[in-house]
């Protein structure tokens, strides 16, 4: 017998989020999940950043394992990071892409967002890998759009 499928209430309750239509945002998600759920060295993640970034994927693939290896250090809490094939975003999920976005011109947003994101009251460091994330994906020719 067939497992009954989800209500949709719950579904909109844990994934709250559309997936972002800039395509560098959808890259990035796809890194936060591949990272979050297989370790740092995950090869999919690597190989997606080769296929998007050419020769020039080193440099945003060291800066996303170091965000995440970042936020899994100091986060105090749990982040929750929906599987890979999931078509919608967590809140966490969707507050990590945005505060990406805005780490380089509005280092503050992104500092509220992600000291809230860690239940954590100091952000600087990972504020800080984050503009530099943010940095290489627009230096590579993919910038973050975020509202």
């Amino acid at each position: 017998m067939a497992p009954s499928p989800m209500p949709a209430s719950l579904v909109s309750e844990a994934l709250p989020h559309s997936l972002p239509e800039n395509m560098a945002a959808r890259l990035l998600l796809l890194a936060i999940r591949r990272m979050g759920a297989h370790g740092l060295n995950d090869a999919v993640a690597a190989n997606t950043f080769l296929s998007a970034f050419g020769t020039g994927f080193r440099r945003p693939l060291i800066l996303a394992r170091a965000f995440m290896a970042e936020l899994a250090a100091t986060s105090t809490t749990t982040i929750p990071i929906a599987p890979c094939c999931c078509a919608r975003m967590t809140w966490a999920e969707q507050t990590m892409i945005t505060a990406i976005g805005h780490a380089e011109r509005r280092p503050e947003t992104a500092r509220l967002l992600l000291a809230d994101l860690m239940a954590q009251r100091r952000a600087d460091a990972i504020v800080a890998t984050a503009a530099a994330l943010s940095a290489a994906f627009a230096d590579a020719g993919l910038p973050i759009g975020v509202e």
